[in-house]
This record gives structure tokens, C-alpha cells and sequence, in this order.
């Protein structure tokens, strides 16, 4: 398969006022229509699902809001990508960031859950897992928590020939590291890895 043109991303600005700014991408100019609006509805459903977050853990007035994002893959007809929404509130000493993913397989016209790039019946939790133990001993990784493995729907993306495994902060490593990042490559997992998803798309030479 050749490798295709990537899909065309413009930024998207929605202001709540003067300290509060979310950007989030959008897919333009695509020949299937339907997809694009699939792609952007889930986008714009994963913005919202942020400020959510930040909604339900706070309470007070919200200092200051930014929204951001990232384009980790565009090429091979996978398009995966990062969205952060950081806020503070008035009177707190810190603020927090929040971060999602989403990657689509524009062949299938899906959203990639971690568990769709893997053929069925893989031990691929056992397999990552394994491999981000070694990581974090390897780097020396502080935890404020014991990493026991991940879920079968961890969170996740795609950057060229890597699987990116990732957690929030604070969840099992201190505040100060921020989001800890896993990066495997691709060829680690390739006994595994469906013949027909994304992975074996971007592991090609071609």
C-alpha cells in the first residue's frame, strides 16, 4: 500500500473568557464526509470530556484555563493525537492538566481502543505491562504507587513507528514527573499486532 496524503488539520479556538482558551484540531477537506464528522464529533466529545473533568474535580472559580493539542501521527491512513486542558483555581496552589488521546484508522473508519490493535486472544496487557516494568526500572522512574500492570483499555497513541503508553499525572508517580510515558516500538509487539490494524501499516517499509 502506498502511503497516503495525511488528513488536512486546522485549529479550532473556543474562549470562555480573558484566562480561559481551548484549542482543539478539526479534520478538513476529507472525501468521505462521514468520516470526517465522525472524527470531529469524537474530538470535540473528548474536548468537552476534559473541562468535564476539571469541573467535577475542583470547585470554586476557575483561575485560568488552556486547552491544547498535539498531532502524533498523520500518514499510513492513521491519524492519533493528544488534547491537554490545564486549569487553577483562585486561591489553589497548584493547578492540574488532564490529557486524552484518540486514534482513528481511517480504513476501517473506526476509533482505535488499544485492544483493537492487538489480534484477539493476545496476551498484549501482559506483554506491555512486562515492558513498562523494565522501563521504569531502567529510568529509574519514582512511584508514589505500585505500578501492578495496565487496563486492557489504557490510555494511548501512535507516533510513527511507536506505541506510546501513557498515565496521568499523579497516578502512580509524583507530581512533579509529570505524565509518565511509556514509548515501545513497534517491532517489540509485532508477533502480536493485528495483520489488518494500524500497527501493521505503519511497521511496513514500504
Amino acid at each position: 500500500m502506498s502511503v497516503s496524503l495525511p488528513v488536512h488539520i486546522e485549529p479550532f479556538k473556543v474562549s470562555g473568557g480573558p484566562n480561559q482558551q481551548i484549542v482543539y484540531p478539526q479534520a478538513y477537506r476529507m472525501a468521505n464526509q462521514s468520516l470526517q464528522a465522525f472524527i470531529n464529533q469524537s474530538i470535540i466529545r473528548n474536548t468537552q470530556q476534559l473541562i468535564d473533568k476539571h469541573a467535577s474535580d475542583m470547585s470554586g472559580t476557575i483561575a485560568e484555563m488552556v486547552g491544547e493539542f498535539k498531532i502524533k501521527n498523520n500518514q499510513r491512513r492513521v491519524l492519533s493525537l493528544t488534547q491537554s486542558n490545564y486549569a487553577i483555581y483562585y486561591m489553589a496552589a497548584n493547578g492540574i492538566t488532564y490529557m486524552n488521546s484518540s486514534t482513528f484508522d481511517l480504513e476501517s473508519g473506526k476509533e482505535c481502543r488499544l485492544r483493537d490493535l492487538f489480534k484477539p486472544g493476545s496476551d498484549y496487557t501482559r506483554r506491555i505491562s512486562d515492558i513498562i516494568k523494565r522501563q521504569i526500572a531502567a529510568r529509574d522512574i519514582p512511584t508514589i504507587n505500585e505500578f501492578t500492570g495496565i487496563s486492557p483499555d489504557q490510555s494511548f497513541y501512535l507516533a510513527d513507528k511507536t506505541l506510546v503508553i501513557y498515565f496521568q499525572v499523579l497516578e502512580f508517580t509524583p507530581h512533579v514527573f509529570g505524565f509518565p510515558m511509556f514509548p515501545i516500538s513497534i517491532y517489540e509487539l509485532q508477533d502480536i499486532i493485528s495483520e489488518t490494524g494500524p500497527l501493521s501499516r505503519l511497521a511496513a517499509n514500504n
